[in-house]
């Protein structure tokens, strides 16, 4: 692509992924801002810049005063859409060409598409999530009359952003029909499926010897979307040590449970740095991810991915249809079981833990997709490829 442009990156999680493309755009002679939320209580990239970065990428964090109510409905939306303000002012200050916009709630996206559009700039939906399905599924069962209408409020917002956006791109094809079912053409839509930062998440040695014991890892968010009681079941029935990185009122419940029932094998610690992650991957001789079957196709954990580049093997209790799931089991990289069974999660964690070389074999089978998918030229190639022919449309529509 020839022409540089003024890219907004906007991640409202802080991922690592995200700014690991903010960054290899920055070094391609991109202007570059990447924006994220300081106050979303989540695991973080490598969010500082760093000496070797180019001058061209700038990082700024957005941050709320006070506390984020994440379980509060009324005032996290209140939150949700200071966010988006936030993130306008720095629209305003930037004045980019095009903006990007991942993760964010549709609150906050819908003040972040009236900001680009207040400056002329084209808007890319970054689709990592449909959101308005799942608030669809779980709202009214948690307040059945009112829920149902703020679930259609929430449905419509997101399709009119998406049908609106100049281009979209979805995580997975799972979400196309979705989309074209709802007024979004084929054509404004491109698929790039998520990934970790490979070189920044290379397989280690153990910083401390292994005691004989299994040491398992879940290293992420505990959500509605997750089911902790696997956890507590797996560690009551198996003779390994569960360290679970984590942090909010999720991890808080497991802690307390784990504490009340005497699980001494199972213990919650806050998240670790970005820099650090590898290091405990490389500690644990299996790594956990779960998701909800609420979840369906329309969340895909980013921790597996991170796993994979570990070159550990992935126990998982994922919903069949879910992308993370067809990937661990297209490349034999992980033993899978549905969310709720866990008769057949503890089945597959019994297996891992009694056979070394099922371990050594799904590990490195997990990194070596990694290494064939992961790679961040072609993956903002791909990206170069969507705002270069955005901006050729538009040049043809004059």
């Amino acid at each position: 692509m020839n022409c540089r442009r003024r890219i907004l990156i906007h991640d409202y999680s802080g991922h690592p992924f995200q700014v690991q493309l903010s960054r290899c755009l920055a070094e391609r002679g991109h202007q570059v801002l990447h924006v994220h939320s300081e106050s979303f209580q989540t695991p973080k990239g490598d969010l500082t810049k760093r000496s070797d970065d180019p001058t061209s990428l700038q990082i700024a964090g957005v941050h709320l005063d006070g506390v984020f109510h994440k379980n509060s409905f009324l005032r996290r939306r209140s939150q949700e859409i200071e966010t988006g303000r936030l993130v306008a002012v720095q629209i305003q200050q930037f004045r980019p060409e095009v903006v990007i916009s991942s993760n964010a709630p549709l609150d906050t996206q819908a003040v972040i598409y009236k900001a680009t559009r207040a400056i002329g700039a084209k808007f890319v939906f970054w689709l990592q999530d449909i959101y308005s399905e799942a608030i669809g599924r779980i709202l009214p069962r948690k307040l059945p009359v009112l829920g149902s209408l703020v679930a259609k409020r929430y449905r419509k917002l997101e399709y009119d952003l998406l049908r609106g956006s100049d281009q979209i791109v979805a995580i997975t094809d799972d979400f196309i029909p979705f989309l074209c079912n709802n007024g979004v053409s084929t054509h404004d839509i491109s698929v790039i499926e998520n990934w970790a930062p490979l070189n920044d998440l290379s397989p280690q040695g153990r910083a401390k010897p292994g005691n004989g014991t299994i040491h398992a890892v879940y290293a992420g968010t505990l959500g509605y979307k997750h089911n902790p009681e696997v956890l507590l079941s797996a560690a009551k029935e198996l003779p390994v040590t569960i360290d679970v990185l984590s942090e909010g009122r999720a991890a808080d419940e497991l802690a307390h449970r784990a504490k009340s029932e005497g699980i001494t094998n199972l213990v919650v610690r806050p998240w670790v740095r970005f820099s650090d992650l590898p290091r405990v991957l490389a500690d644990a001789d299996i790594l956990i991810a779960m998701i909800e079957a609420d979840a369906g196709i329309f969340s895909v954990p980013s921790k597996v991915l991170t796993y994979l580049c570990s070159g550990k093997p992935v126990l998982a209790a994922i919903p069949a249809g879910n992308l993370a799931r067809r990937i661990l089991e297209r490349e034999e990289a992980g033993l899978v079981s549905e969310p709720g069974n866990h008769t057949d999660f503890v089945t597959n964690f019994r297996q891992l833990a009694e056979r070394a070389e099922v371990r050594a074999k799904l590990g490195a089978n997990g990194r070596a997709y990694a290494e064939r998918s992961f790679g961040i030229d072609g993956i903002a190639d791909r990206f170069e490829g969507i705002l270069e022919r955005l901006f050729l449309m538009e040049l043809q529509a004059k």
